[in-house]
């Protein structure tokens, strides 16, 4: 916590170091001159009428999350809506997809760093997703500095020097088109606090960018149309409709025509897989897609099944695309998309070149070619990659089979899909659970934990890309198994998973990480911190709903303490 003394702060203030804010905004991050050419009086009026307009129904949905919740733990499953049947029913379809960005085959996504922008934007990605989200650490400084990069990018005044490498890094005539992923309605921003309370992280990221950037955006990236948009973490279409209306209200505000806005909302929780219709509904005039966010899906799958004893996840490297239910999702997501004449999104390779092992490298990539030719056979319009490294490779598969078109909206349709029930898409996922399963969990889970304390929310990790989803599993599958001791089946030893075995495996893998990262880098990361957050999430007696919300307070840093910044 950075502390500075009275003195000191009303010296900044009289020289003009603070920001200027509305009536009802008090500003409790860290003072930046660059920052403050994103926080501008306007921009933050902006935001908060938002907050103002929208906070109340905001709260109730998250109110519906808890009242879903209970019923889930009183031994009820999710399923369709009787009430919404007539939506599902219908035969409405959303606005034409724009021509900017109808084709998708290959969508690149990562955290909103300079240098990242600049090398996503060139990599040759049909589609870049700038997240504030599951991708960064949502720390004052990622954040600010994210909206000041977002900025350069959208007006492609943006450039990075690489003194280490002595290489400046600037944007090609040909990028990808940006899309921009806002934090989850869950997320508070604890650094802006509006009318008394901390601002609602969403409204943030989104307001602030459209604010600086929708016209310029619709002249130099989206042809007219957009700025284009990632929602992610719905559970319900209630959800969707704030957001519908959010960017009517910021169409109205800033004078560009209704409808303009189009956004892409991740399916990435399991109650959202019944409400797909309903959430392209809401958002019909606005919508370009779903995505299958398989990663927080398979997390959210244990948070719903907490309380339910029957449906304990097998290690998590066996919950694939394979698994009954998440190969139902995605069938069923496609015909939804397809019927309603928008993009059905496939989900994340989170593979990363082995630069030192050339045969395991193309193993690697073989497995992403053979996950990504099942997608585009069943019918996704395009897919996600982590890392630049796998786009020639992804972009051969789906250019193969599409050919030259852009999408697959009107030529594939699954109707077959139209007999999925709910049970197909809550069958228990089959496998078997190893000590090894648990140890990886948990090497996985404080290591990413300790990079996000620090600053860095996208981690590669034994050759895979991790970020907050993949952390979020090995949480709630170390949860799951501690809760119901269950029985290490998959390695002959019959080994119960209980406090005591998870407390020796806590003990082992700090001793590999600091062997793996050596002992000075353990000495100054926070490898110990997380660590106790780790297995303090582990052990609770309730599952906690996310872990990045407990984790959140460690990164909060009021400056100056306990004072407000408006002049």
């Amino acid at each position: 916590m950075e502390i500075c003394t009275a003195q000191s702060f009303f010296s900044e203030r009289k020289i003009g170091m603070a920001y200027d804010v509305p009536e009802g905004v008090d500003i409790m991050g860290k003072y930046d001159a660059e920052f403050a050419k994103i926080l501008t009086k306007d921009a933050l009026q902006f935001v908060a009428d938002l907050q103002s307009e929208f906070r109340n129904h905001i709260k109730y949905a998250l109110e519906c999350r808890k009242e879903a919740k209970i019923r889930y733990n009183n031994g009820g499953l999710p399923g369709f809506d009787p009430a919404t049947k007539y939506i599902r029913e219908g035969e409405w379809v959303c606005a034409a997809v724009p021509p900017a960005v109808a084709d998708r085959r290959v969508e690149i996504t990562g955290p909103v760093g300079r240098k990242m922008i600049i090398n996503a934007l060139n990599s040759g990605a049909k589609v870049f997703m700038a997240d504030f989200e599951d991708a960064l650490s949502p720390s004052w400084e990622n954040l600010m500095g994210g909206q000041v990069n977002l900025r350069d990018a959208v007006n492609r005044t943006i450039s990075f020097h690489d003194k280490a490498r002595n290489r400046v890094y600037k944007l090609n005539d040909q990028t990808a088109k940006l899309f921009v992923r806002p934090r989850g309605w869950h997320l508070p921003e604890s650094h802006i606090f509006i009318d008394g309370e901390p601002a609602t992280g969403c409204l943030v990221d989104f307001g602030l960018y459209f604010f600086h950037n929708c016209m310029a955006f619709r002249r130099t990236q989206g042809e007219g149309f957009g700025p284009f948009f990632y929602l992610p973490k719905m559970e319900h279409s209630r959800e969707a409709k704030i957001w519908n209306n959010v960017f009517e209200r910021a169409e109205k505000l800033s004078g560009i025509e209704k409808g303009s806005i189009r956004a892409t909302v991740l399916i990435e929780t399991l109650p959202a897989v019944f409400q797909m219709d309903e959430i392209l509904y809401e958002l019909r005039d606005h919508s370009v897609g779903l995505n299958c966010g398989r990663w927080d899906y398979i997390f959210s799958y244990v948070k719903t099944f907490q309380a339910h004893p029957d449906r304990l996840l097998p290690d998590r490297v066996l919950v694939g695309m394979t698994q009954h239910f998440m190969r139902s999702y995605s069938d069923l997501l496609i015909r939804t998309c397809h019927k309603r004449g928008v993009h059905a999104m496939g989900g994340m390779a989170a593979q990363i070149p082995i630069r030192d092992n050339p045969v395991a490298n193309e193993a690697a990539l073989e497995l992403v070619r053979k996950d990504k030719l099942r997608e585009v056979k069943a019918g996704h319009d395009g897919t996600w990659a982590a890392h630049p490294g796998l786009i020639p490779a992804i972009m051969e598969v789906f250019t193969n089979s599409m050919g030259n078109k852009a999408n697959q909206i009107h030529t594939v349709k699954r109707e077959d899909a139209v007999n999925l029930t709910e049970e197909d898409l809550l069958q228990r996922p089959r496998g078997v659970r190893t000590m090894e399963g648990l140890r990886h969990n948990t090497r996985v889970g404080i290591q990413y934990l300790a990079a996000w304390l620090t600053g860095t929310g996208s981690v590669p990790l034994y050759n895979l890309m991790e970020d907050a989803a993949t952390a979020e599993i090995s949480r709630v599958q170390n949860w799951q198994w501690l809760k119901y001791g269950v029985e290490l089946d998959g390695d002959g030893l019959g080994v119960k998973v209980t406090l005591e075995l998870f407390g020796r495996v806590v003990e082992d893998e700090m001793t590999r990480i600091e062997r793996e990262v050596g002992q000075e880098k353990f000495k100054k990361g926070m490898y110990k911190e997380a660590c106790k957050i780790f297995t303090r999430q582990c052990t609770k007696p309730m599952l906690d709903d996310f872990l990045t919300l407990d984790a959140y307070n460690h990164i909060v840093n009021h400056y100056p303490k306990g004072s407000s910044s408006r002049l």
